[in-house]
């Protein structure tokens, strides 16, 4: 089992809870909570007394509740019978998540068997306990579910039913997949590869060790979804297992997690991720891309793209490529105008041969008349190579000697290139020029861990060789490079795959490139390099990039939490000052907009698209700290328009615009200096106009509340301040709901004193009063825009407060009686609904009593 931090938390994928009661295994299940939660909690605490090293030597992390339901709701809907495995489950999160998405839909299988393989011993009675809550959760929403537990070698035990051993188990096929499986390298002398080797697959991890075995035994039709490191997506190790899941499973859908480090920083695992959903044998002209940057990202856009978008037909090498953006494709676009190869240009790549510890004997310290300069990573700075290095621990000259001078290269013009680079790097590629003939020696030497570009084994034209790491060092190229390679490596394999500019180019570029390599000049070259080959209309992605990296530079500069780093915020930031790509900061704006039209404008100039539902990602996670930082002003046409109106805008706060408009001049520091001293100010006046516009609530206590501006506060107030009294005289007001702030009041303690507990996730009533003399929870609808307690709303409340010890009331409140005829029909029997302008009158549908609790 494996982990991963970060999904989408808005609620669009995590679906809904069901409710259940009942004991398992020694585990109160209550029906106000839910079963992946339990499992969660089960699994840290089980997790939390194995050591990090027994983790690590198998390869495990753990997959939190966000994700793993997630990889759940990717399953489409069945109404047939479901086997399902679980291959690596750990505590068996996955299964639960599995069980709880599909129980929670119409379409329900009549019955899942469920077999999970875990061997590690230690979590084998939380798995045990997951898989009878799991029976106990699916036969409470009528479905008969099975789980086995093999405590067992998933990969031995797989090997041995694909290879049908006369002892082994019948061959049992599945048509579901869900897993997590351990990420761990294969020693090519292990049993593991001899065992894999018997069946014909041939991987270097143990992760797509289980993703081939787990297709193998997967029925046609079946579905796998699983979360992986994306490493398998390209090079020469994973070229195999590439061949087995393409030739037997359609790719439906590809969710990137983005940053290197947020998912695995405490397992100190440095790899981006992917969640995949596979159809075995299936057919797909069209993928669904998506992606989300880390842990703190809460917002998921959305991309889809042709099948040839991602594995192009004419590659032999099988790579599979994400380009879950716009820009991405843009960038792909372009560099399909370079169509030269390595060996058009008469240029070859491959890794230094100097492998140090091998040649320890003839490492030096200081250069002699018989060394080399030996050339490490560490002597590559700006795009040139410089050498030595005083800082650098390693010794940086090499004897020559029979066995050294294989090793060497002539002097001459060389490219270099990093075949790791570090995560605080802007580029996955770094390239630099070496120029061997200012080196104190007639030849040099290499170390293993950088490639080198020559032209048989010599160097190579002093421009080509400029142009070429230009190139190499462009936005363009590095975008294009992340879009099939998920890991810090650049192997030379991957740089023989690229397409190149033609001879001419390059020299060209050479030639006009600077000698400090500066970004921007580069990508500007290349840019006008395309331009002049073609007939360009299409936005420049490397402008979009780098507008976006800009924005992102601002709001650190602005000291905005570490939460509002991400694209969302930039492209955010860009869309409210209507900065195009092709844009300078001084030509920034500040228009009215609303959250769609900011999300229409990261769309059109920045090739992002958002899932519709992250609106209030947006609003909650961006948009809520640019106005606590006063950068942005709400209605500033209308301070008092009500929270819920559709004409609600945002602005940027002028002496905020002029800030900005500042950005990459000379006066930005001066500006920004000034701008920390004034917001003080402009805090103080904003706060004051908000305050004037709120509404004003006084609860029975003789405290103070206040509510954002619009009629639905309004109905609020009378609800606390009118119904209350007459209806329920002295009931405590508990929970009171602001369409601004779902959590406005809540006296979290007294409900639970009254056996009830909810989460950020359930639907609350607007109000909910205790009538202690008669033991009522009174929950109350307040409706202005949205809809009345209907048969639905009733069964939802009813199950979110199904644990609660007094009885329940249900009450519909409405400001005008012309308000209410709009839903007459949709009012649930055995309600009760109040008007405020006919306060002393309450009306009761139908039922045994008036007022009062009944039966649910």
């Amino acid at each position: 089992m494996s982990v991963l931090y970060s999904v989408h938390r808005s609620g669009a994928y995590s679906l809904a809870d069901e409710a259940f009661e009942q004991e398992a295994s020694g585990r109160q299940l209550s029906r106000g909570g839910d079963l992946v939660g339990g499992v969660e909690q089960a699994g840290l605490n089980a997790l939390g007394q194995l050591s990090r090293v027994q983790r690590a030597a198998s390869g495990q992390y753990f997959t939190p509740a966000p994700v793993a339901r997630f990889m759940a709701s990717l399953f489409s809907d069945t109404e047939s019978e479901v086997d399902l495995l679980d291959a690596g489950a750990g505590v068996g999160m996955l299964t639960a998540a599995f069980t709880e998405s599909v129980c929670s839909r119409g379409v329900k299988p009549p019955k899942i068997r469920a077999v999970v393989y875990e061997q590690e011993p230690q979590l084998s009675d939380d798995l045990e306990d997951t898989l009878r809550a799991c029976e106990t959760y699916a036969k409470l929403n009528s479905v008969d579910m099975r789980g086995e537990v093999l405590t067992t070698d998933f990969v031995a035990a797989g090997v041995a039913q694909l290879r049908q051993d006369l002892f082994a188990p019948k061959l049992r096929s599945f048509n579901r997949a869900i897993l997590n499986p351990p990420y761990k390298k294969i020693r090519s002398d292990s049993d593991y590869r001899a065992l894999l080797h018997e069946i014909g697959i041939e991987t270097s991890n143990l992760y797509t060790a289980f993703l081939a075995i787990v297709i193998e035994l997967l029925e046609d039709g079946g579905e796998l979804v699983a979360i992986t490191p994306r490493s398998f997506c390209n090079g020469p190790y994973f070229k195999p297992f590439r061949e087995l899941l393409i030739g037997k499973t359609a790719i439906k859908r590809i969710h990137l997690f983005e940053s290197r480090e947020a998912a695995f920083s405490q397992d100190e695992v440095l790899q981006e991720n992917v969640i995949f959903h596979l159809v075995k044998f299936g057919t797909s002209d069209r993928v669904t891309l998506s992606r989300t940057q880390g842990v703190d990202d809460h917002t998921m856009t959305l991309r889809e793209v042709s099948y040839s978008q991602i594995i192009h037909p004419d590659d032999s090498g099988l790579v599979i490529h994400i380009p879950v953006d716009g820009l991405d494709a843009s960038v792909r676009d372009r560099l399909r105008f370079f169509n030269a190869s390595l060996d058009d240009l008469g240029v070859s790549v491959s890794t230094g041969k100097v492998v140090d510890f091998r040649v320890a004997a003839a490492l030096r310290q200081e250069p002699a008349p018989d060394t080399v300069p030996l050339i490490y990573p560490a002597h590559m700075k700006d795009g040139v190579v410089r050498w030595p290095n005083p800082k650098h621990e390693k010794p940086q000259s090499l004897l020559v000697s029979e066995e050294t001078r294989r090793m060497l290269l002539p002097q001459g013009y060389y490219v270099l290139v990093k075949r790791f680079s570090s995560k605080e790097e802007p580029r996955r590629i770094v390239a630099a020029v070496l120029d061997a003939n200012i080196l104190p020696a007639s030849q040099v030497a290499v170390e293993n861990h950088v490639n080198v570009f020559h032209a048989a084994n010599a160097g190579l034209p002093p421009d080509v060789a400029c142009g070429l790491a230009s190139y190499l060092n462009s936005t363009l190229v590095d975008v294009y490079f992340r879009q099939f390679s998920g890991h810090t490596q650049v192997n030379a394999t991957d740089l023989r795959m690229l397409r190149y500019p033609d001879y001419e180019m390059l020299a060209r570029l050479g030639a006009r490139a600077d000698t400090t390599f500066a970004q921007a000049e580069i990508d500007a070259l290349l840019e006008e390099e395309l331009h002049r080959m073609n007939d360009l209309d299409t936005p420049d992605p490397v402008a979009a990039k780098q507008k976006i990296a800009e924005a992102l530079e601002v709001l650190r500069a602005l000291g905005m939490p570490k939460a509002q780093f991400n694209d969302r915020s930039a492209l955010t930031l860009l869309a409210l000052l209507d900065l195009q790509p092709d844009m300078s900061w001084s030509k920034a704006s500040n228009p009215r907009i609303g959250i769609t039209p900011i999300m229409d404008f990261c769309r059109d100039y920045y090739g992002t698209r958002h899932a519709p539902n992250t609106r209030e990602t947006f609003r909650r996670y961006t948009m809520h700290q640019f106005i606590q930082a006063f950068l942005v002003v709400e209605n500033p046409d209308q301070p008092d328009r009500p929270t819920n109106s559709p004409k609600w805008c945002y602005q940027v706060e002028p002496k905020a615009l002029a800030l900005m408009q500042a950005f990459g001049t000379e006066q930005w520091r001066e500006a920004l200096a000034q701008w920390q001293t004034t917001v003080v100010g402009v805090k103080q006046r904003y706060d004051r106009e908000r305050e004037m516009n709120k509404v004003p609530l006084q609860l029975a206590d003789g405290q103070e509340h206040y509510l954002s501006p619009g009629n639905h506060s309004k109905l609020i107030r009378e609800v606390v301040e009118e119904f209350a009294p007459r209806f329920v005289p002295g009931g405590q007001v508990i929970y009171i709901g602001d369409t601004d702030d779902k959590w406005s009041y809540f006296n979290e303690d007294r409900l639970l004193a009254l056996g009830v507990a909810v989460d950020e996730h359930g639907k609350m009533p607007d109000v909910v009063i205790y009538d202690e003399t008669r033991d009522w929870l009174v929950l109350v609808e307040a409706v202005t825009s949205h809809g009345p307690v209907d048969a639905k709303r009733r069964e939802e409340l009813a199950r979110l407060f199904a644990t609660a010890k007094p009885g329940l009331v249900y009450v519909t409140a409405f400001l005008s009686r012309r308000d209410m005829t709009r839903y007459l029909a949709d009012i649930s029997w055995e309600t009760e609904v109040w008007v405020a302008e006919a306060q002393t009158h309450l009306i009761h549908f139908n039922g045994e009593r008036y007022l009062g609790p009944y039966e649910t």
